[in-house]
């Protein structure tokens, strides 16, 4: 579905890199509380796709921020109430509608992004996953400089991570089947498998559909 705005995402070929400590250099780090420890026998083996908005459907406010520092009011909009009845979550990564990079949890560490949830046999997907929330949602296109900082990040994690190539890539939808439903239909998964294609292997599906 080619549904993303003209300006030609490829353009920005600037590289990015994780770091020792799991940060990805160079972006806007605002940590969050809401993470915890890896199982040590866990390997860093899945990338999972998302998109927030908070409220729904409103974009470039400070409420994502909110909700993944554990600051935001549950009474300043009807919809805050529901997110903070969910419970605690946060992402590795979030990238806003003008293509900024924001990490809250450093890779090495678990972040509470996919909830119950399985791939590939393997139940608890936060256990072995990477998460990167888009802010958009299931029925707006995404930004082409979305998707270029997307395929950046995606490049630094497969340069730091060699277990996730692109067979290890699911949406949120994909783990977590009849439940989730995003990044959503209006997520081009032609276009991100373009943009990663010349530094990794081509693949026979895309995206890998979780299997229970």
């Amino acid at each position: 579905m080619n549904t993303h705005s003209p300006a030609d995402p490829s353009a920005d070929h600037s590289a990015l890199h994780i770091d020792a400590a799991g940060w990805l250099a160079g972006v806007a780090r605002h940590p969050s509380p809401h993470c915890d420890d890896r199982p040590d026998d866990a390997p860093i083996d899945l990338l999972v796709i998302h998109n927030i908005s908070l409220p729904p459907g409103e974009f470039g406010s400070s409420a994502i921020d909110d909700l993944f520092l554990d600051r935001l009011d549950p009474a300043a909009h009807p919809y805050f109430a529901v997110a903070a009845a969910v419970g605690p979550v946060s992402t590795h990564f979030l990238i806003r509608r003008d293509g900024g990079l924001i990490q809250y949890v450093p890779c090495h560490r678990r972040a509470w992004h996919a909830g119950r949830s399985s791939f590939g046999g393997r139940t608890r997907c936060n256990d072995f996953s990477l998460g990167i929330e888009l802010e958009g949602t299931d029925t707006q296109p995404f930004a082409s400089v979305q998707y270029a900082a997307l395929a950046r990040c995606t490049r630094a994690i497969f340069n730091r991570y060699p277990a996730i190539g692109p067979e290890r890539i699911a949406g949120h939808s994909d783990i977590a089947a009849g439940r989730k439903t995003d990044p959503g239909p209006c997520f081009d998964w032609q276009l991100y498998r373009e943009l990663i294609r010349p530094q990794t292997p081509a693949v026979a599906h895309w995206p890998y559909q979780a299997r229970a």
